[in-house]
């Protein structure tokens, strides 16, 4: 990381997420800016960003914002580069491997129901096509 810091409009576009939804993840403790300009400004690194899209990344697979922070404090002490204990390190990895398993399922089912909805306008056009060709 080269320490570059960004303010919130630059995060807000490069992660797609809105001023509003990056302040209100700061207010439920999800990220919290690395540092303030001395006018007050938030400002936020690359690792900021990189927690971003992982929140990003669980919204739409319906995880909570408790499951959230679950997962980060789990990979953000996997990432700490401290020792940790061996129970300890098994049971953070089994967290994340729960996780992994849960956005798995939650992707078959988005899959299926992706599938549904495909298959749905291509009855509808089918019907509309039907519809034009003169009887």
């Amino acid at each position: 990381m080269d320490g570059k810091h960004m303010q919130i409009g630059e995060v807000a576009a490069r992660t797609e997420l809105s001023l509003r939804t990056i302040r209100h993840y700061e207010e439920t403790g999800l990220v919290v800016p690395s540092a303030r300009s001395q006018g007050g400004f938030r400002l936020y690194t690359e690792a900021d960003v990189a927690r971003l899209m992982v929140i990003r990344r669980m919204k739409p697979l319906g995880f909570t914002l408790d499951q959230m922070r679950d997962l980060l404090e789990a990979t953000d002490r996997l990432d700490s580069g401290a020792e940790l204990p061996p129970g300890e390190r098994a049971d953070l990895l089994e967290r994340v491997r729960g996780y992994q398993e849960a956005a798995q399922r939650r992707v078959a089912e988005l899959r299926t129901q992706l599938a549904r909805a495909e298959e749905f306008a291509t009855t509808l056009g089918e019907r509309l096509a039907a519809a034009r060709r003169p009887s």
